[in-house]
């Protein structure tokens, strides 16, 4: 939802100001002629607490591709694009989803062209959408396109469930691992403490050691937890306001060891796709570069894209840029300077985006079976360091007595 703020005035002419939230202006309208409001002037809110921060996408990947799917179906089988767009505004889950294919049905059935009308609705039709269904009007080819977009979507989805899939177990993993560390910390090793004071005999220096952050642990939980989040706020605050941080941080995440090549295949696998989709459906190539820019969301490849659009623009080719760029291995700007030679470019972006999807599964694979023991080695090697630390000292008061 967006926040709008609007002034108008009542069915009595008196003035009113304030603020609604809406997925579009358009349904803004609607919402306030409803209560009776006649808007004068609508428009975004750009203060910042009605700045939209989405936790999740309003639109879930799945709930689309599950659309994307049952559209080009509906198509293909001659049903209209209002009957279509009315039926599935029935069927989605979604609640976003569906209330926007309403007010897109009753856009069509008003005469704008299905294209302009979802054109309305950013939040909810990513643009490789958008101007695809523009290029299948124009070329009326309507049920290629939607298919092709369905493909499309789909093969999105399943490569970043896999990337998810590799991610998931060392996220949780850690989690656990920091788990048991401050329960250890907080509830084992102070029982220890007590004794060891009792003792009065001196503590090896590791032990010393873990009492020491254990005792801090527990006196300054609450600086701990206000660091943590001055830090993670802070960090998420440069991250989305200032562009150096973000392409620095990203290309940063890129060159990780294990994690890094797996999501530069799946970002090049995601461009040549989104590439080959949109060549195949006559857009231009220079638009097509522009889509694909929002499309990756990733500061690296973006910075490479805008180098291969102005050095299209001055006469060069797709394929220089990429070849200069340490982002895009060898194979990607040779095949795509074959696919410039012989007219091909959409074929060669085609097999890029195959061959680069295929190396995610065989990279998933292998992560999976390699993260799995270097995290049980590095949670045994925490845990047994604070076990050991307090063992020590209680085998030395055993042959004490």
């Amino acid at each position: 939802m967006t926040v709008y703020k609007y002034t108008g005035r009542t069915s009595k002419g008196v003035l009113k100001k304030g603020t609604i939230d809406s997925i579009s202006e358009q349904d803004a309208k609607i919402k306030l002629r409803e209560q009776g409001i006649n808007a004068r002037e609508i428009k975004p809110s750009n203060s910042i607490l009605h700045k939209e921060i989405y936790l999740i996408p309003p639109v879930s990947q799945k709930d689309f591709v599950l659309f994307c799917r049952q559209f080009a179906t509906l198509i293909k089988a001659g049903i209209s694009i209002v009957e279509s767009t009315g039926i599935l505004a029935n069927q989605v889950s979604g609640k976003v989803l569906k209330k926007t294919l309403w007010l897109v049905k009753d856009e069509i059935q008003s005469g704008t062209p299905f294209s302009m009308a979802v054109a309305k609705y950013p939040k909810v039709f990513p643009p490789i959408f958008i101007n695809l269904i523009r290029a299948g009007e124009a070329t009326g080819r309507m049920d290629e396109t939607l298919e092709r977009l369905a493909s499309y979507f789909e093969k999105q989805y399943t490569l970043k469930k896999k990337v998810q899939s590799a991610l998931a177990y060392p996220v949780l993993l850690s989690i656990l691992t920091v788990g048991v560390v401050i329960f250890l910390m907080t509830t084992i090793v102070p029982r220890f403490t007590v004794m060891f004071e009792q003792a009065g005999s001196e503590l090896p220096a590791i032990t010393a050691f873990i009492l020491s952050i254990s005792e801090f642990i527990q006196s300054f939980w609450w600086l701990l937890v206000i660091i943590l989040v001055v830090v993670v706020g802070g960090s998420v605050y440069l991250y989305q306001s200032n562009p150096s941080v973000r392409y620095y941080v990203s290309a940063f995440i890129i060159r990780i060891p294990l994690f890094g090549p797996l999501l530069q295949k799946a970002l090049i696998a995601r461009m040549a796709r989104t590439l080959s989709s949109l060549f195949s459906s006559s857009v231009p190539i220079l638009q097509a570069i522009s889509i694909v820019q929002r499309v990756v969301n990733n500061p690296p490849m973006e910075k490479v894209l805008a180098e291969a659009r102005t050095n299209l623009e001055s006469g060069g080719r797709l394929s220089e840029p990429f070849e200069k760029s340490w982002l895009f291995p060898p194979l990607v700007h040779q095949m795509t300077a074959i696919g410039e030679k012989t007219g091909s470019l959409d074929f060669m972006l085609e097999n890029i985006a195959s061959f680069y999807e295929a190396e995610v599964d065989r990279s998933v694979d292998t992560l999976k079976t390699l993260i799995e023991p270097i995290m049980i080695v590095i949670l045994a090697a925490v845990v047994g360091t604070i076990v050991l630390a307090i063992m020590i000292p209680l085998f030395s008061l055993y042959n004490q007595i």
